[in-house]
């Protein structure tokens, strides 16, 4: 076995830690925001993502340097550096969720039927990024954008329906910021698809 098989080996399995700390994250924090919660677990996932985020970010680096890797083996990691960086961004709003609500404290009266089918489809779509990147699956990675597209739609028009309604304005803002949130991640589970399919076509994801 090569030395630098080793290293993918290595960082195959970090990045897969990473999948489902990400996923687990995004789910206990909408967990806490729907059925009330202060999100401590959370922010341990964010901090466990960030390290090995580092770790997959050194590792890389330190084989482009020392393998002077080319084709398939320089694509993979090329796309770890950036795969890594969209899991640990999960996490990252994952905890920035449950700090607005620990900003604005108890919202059980709020309603969080846009905030809950919102989070439905960015947990779908952040499901789909993982095992696209898991099975290198081109075709299932081409469905995440249209997802990414009704996310964007129910962030704009819960917007529009806060700035032209009279509610209650701890629920309509804290949703509003979870939305923004909900909609970074859709924005990286793309990205992460579009990394899926740099690995196998090696044609760069879009600007």
């Amino acid at each position: 076995m090569r030395l630098m098989d080793m290293g993918l080996g290595q960082l195959n399995t970090m990045l897969t830690e990473m999948a489902g700390l990400s996923q687990a994250a995004v789910s206990a924090s909408i967990e806490a925001y729907v059925k009330g919660g202060k999100g401590t677990e959370v922010k341990q996932m964010s901090d466990r993502l960030q390290e090995l985020h580092r770790q997959v970010s050194d590792l890389s680096v330190e084989m482009i340097a020392r393998y002077q890797p080319v084709a398939t083996d320089l694509r993979f990691l090329k796309a770890c550096l950036e795969i890594s960086y969209g899991f640990f961004r999960y996490g990252r709003y994952a905890r920035d969720i449950t700090e607005v609500l620990d900003m604005f404290g108890d919202l059980g009266q709020c309603d969080h039927s846009s905030v809950e089918a919102t989070a439905q489809k960015t947990q779908e779509m952040i499901k789909m990024s993982v095992e696209a990147f898991s099975r290198r699956d081109v075709e299932l990675a081409r469905k995440i954008p249209t997802m990414d597209d009704a996310v964007d739609d129910s962030y704009r028009s819960n917007l529009m329906k806060t700035l032209g309604a009279k509610s209650n304005i701890r629920c309509a803002l804290s949703a509003t910021l979870i939305l923004r949130y909900l909609e970074r991640i859709a924005d990286h589970a793309t990205y992460i698809g579009e990394t899926v399919e740099y690995i196998a076509t090696g044609v760069d994801p879009p600007g």
